[in-house]
């Protein structure tokens, strides 16, 4: 059944919205959280055999010990940092109980009244340069749970589904999760705030190179919590949670649509449901999930296994002095480094590229061209797929092209045939373009004949050259590049063009 919908702007002369974020960050260390096992959100361990990265912990085996991960401490500690958070001096795991086919322990560790930061603020800009702080309410580390695929449905979900497969990989990898307060005064703003903050918690995450950060693998995944209250009153309304949004666009998308969702069945006397929700990518909707559970359904207790963690204040202080710029501080130093204008700036931070911009030019590319194919070529190519341009191609794959571009191997025309490939998986833009043959031709012999060519079949055109209409050679221009099918320097056959006109 499709949601009745009410238009945003009128939504939002009846309802005050409120939000509130929880964004979960895989950590990239080379083993679990508990557990020597591999990691499969580090880099060596991408893309492997379901349920090979996993040890008697993992699995839930009777009698299996945890250890904590130093490392996702340290990691743990310098993201609550970077948040402007304080950071406990003591603080404590708890067991979060509740039974799900990838949980195989029957409960998750984590924390609960004791987290490891807590208190802080994070500054985000909003296109048209404003600037808004986010309170941060805290941020606590625990252990993903697995990963389970349903078959045989039309959706993907569970329901309708013939069967479940579990993979275990995931079971136990390192997490934080950063809980925003409630988030008050977004009024239209809303869709646009939540994905400026969760692109400036992936901009922190990718400074302190504590993960990947990539929303489509999962190493970077937020729950979007809306509410709405009637202009004029204090109580706050029924949240939803709209769960595991896994990009940018979709972040912006999911609040619009559940503001304009609630605010229809507000006006029409409805109630709404404290729930998690699906975000469906393709139809841009949410669908109903399960009721949600208060903290008291889950019954934390202290995890008896574990010891709390209690950082030193040098540990600290020493972290603290290693802390990247901040987003906003980071973005104003970009733009004047890389001498964008207002507008140019401004395309590449709203199409949510200045981290692939910021990667290609550190490959080599020049500002210029690194912005000109991601937000050209490839944006184009991402809005056509629905999906974000990062997960097209590689920074350094943009570079590579340009490269070529800027050596004479390739033209324009070449290199977005050579893109092509690299999107396709053919391999880099040197392998694509030789197994294609896309290089320019060079050899001034063959451009000189089939430039005599071009010549001969069109004599009024030569003729016009030879009376000083300069432009006429665009004609010549067009068929040598044809008979070279594109693999010609224009500008070379143009001056090969008018030099045999001329003798």
């Amino acid at each position: 059944m499709k949601d009745k919908l009410m238009d945003f702007d009128r939504a939002l002369e009846l309802f005050e919205p409120v939000l509130g974020f929880e964004v979960h960050v895989e950590l990239g260390t080379r083993t679990k959280m508990f557990s020597a096992a591999p990691n499969p959100a580090h880099p060596d361990f991408h893309d492997v055999e379901p349920n090979t990265l996993v040890d008697p912990l993992s699995l839930g085996l009777p009698g299996s010990l945890p250890v904590v991960n130093a490392l996702a401490v340290r990691h743990s500690i310098a993201l609550g940092l970077a948040l402007g958070c304080e950071i406990a001096e003591s603080s404590r795991f708890a067991r979060k109980n509740y039974f799900y086919p990838d949980v195989p322990k029957n409960y998750q560790i984590s924390q609960y009244d004791e987290p490891i930061a807590f208190e802080g603020q994070v500054e985000i800009e909003l296109a048209d340069g404003r600037r808004v702080t986010i309170p941060i309410e805290r941020a606590h580390m625990e252990e993903d749970a697995g990963k389970l695929t349903h078959v045989g449905g039309s959706t993907g979900r569970i329901q309708g589904a013939e069967y479940s497969l579990v993979d275990y990989n995931r079971a136990g990898v390192p997490l934080v999760e950063i809980v925003t307060k409630p988030i008050f005064g977004a009024e239209h703003d809303a869709p646009e705030l939540a994905k400026a903050y969760v692109a400036a918690i992936r901009d922190i995450v990718l400074s302190l190179g504590i993960s990947e950060a990539r929303m489509e693998r999962g190493n970077l995944r937020c729950d979007a919590n809306v509410s709405l209250r009637p202009r004029g009153q204090e109580r706050l309304g029924t949240r939803t949670e709209t769960k595991n949004v896994n990009s940018m666009r979709s972040v912006e998308r999911a609040v619009r649509y559940e503001i304009q969702r609630q605010a229809a069945i507000l006006a029409d006397g409805g109630t709404i449901t404290q729930e998690t929700r699906h975000w469906h990518e393709d139809t841009g909707t949410t669908s109903a999930g399960r009721v949600k559970s208060d903290a008291d359904d889950y019954r934390y207790f202290p995890e008896p296994d574990l010891l709390p963690v209690q950082p030193s204040r040098e540990l600290v202080e020493e972290l603290r002095a290693l802390l990247p710029e901040q987003p906003v501080a980071r973005r104003r130093r970009l733009k004047g480094d890389w001498g964008f204008s207002d507008l140019e700036f401004q395309d590449v931070v709203n199409g949510d590229m200045l981290h692939v911009v910021e990667a290609t030019v550190a490959a080599g590319a020049a500002p210029q061209a690194a912005r000109k194919w991601w937000t050209g070529e490839l944006a184009r190519v991402a809005n056509e797929r629905g999906v974000d341009a990062s997960t097209l191609v590689e920074p350094a794959h943009v570079a590579e092209l340009q490269r070529l571009i800027d050596e004479g191997t390739l033209t324009d025309r070449l290199a977005r045939q050579a893109l092509e490939g690299v999107i396709a998986g053919e391999g880099s833009p040197s392998e694509v373009a030789a197994a294609r043959g896309l290089q320019v031709v060079t050899d001034e012999s063959a451009l000189v004949a089939a430039v005599d060519e071009a010549l001969a079949a069109q004599p009024d055109v030569l003729q016009k050259i030879r009376d000083g209409k300069v432009q006429a050679a665009g004609a010549v221009i067009g068929a040598v590049m044809k008979a070279m099918r594109g693999q010609a320097d224009a500008a070379r056959v143009r001056e090969i063009v008018l030099e045999r006109a001329s003798s």
